[in-house]
């Protein structure tokens, strides 16, 4: 993985293994990715908090890693999981993270 573009971080865009469905992007530096490898369940890099963390280490909806791909240029991974506990992943309770529609303002 190249970790060199954003300052030692790549971003993780989280998939459902089942249904495909896109369920959140999180950001991963080396040890984050070496950990979700080892473990088996993902785990994240915050930006926030400058620290790991496994997802679903309080509620219990872990994210169980089923496969792992990463993106032609080397500076994303998409790592395809399958949900445990009530499968909500946002941390608002929602199933997905992408739960709010935008609308599209196309001119032409």
């Amino acid at each position: 993985m190249d970790f060199s573009k954003l300052d030692g971080l790549v971003p993780a865009v989280i998939q459902d293994a089942e249904s495909n469905e896109v369920l959140m992007v999180g950001f991963m530096n080396d040890e984050a990715l070496a950990l979700t490898r080892s473990t088996g369940y993902a785990t994240f890099y915050s930006r926030t908090r400058q620290k790991l963390w496994m997802k679903g280490e309080t509620s219990g909806n872990r994210l169980a890693v089923v496969g792992l791909s990463t993106d032609c240029d080397d500076d994303t991974v998409l790592v395809r999981v399958r949900r445990e506990g009530d499968g909500n992943v946002c941390h608002t309770g929602e199933r997905t993270c992408f739960f709010k529609p935008m609308t599209l303002e196309v001119t032409r």
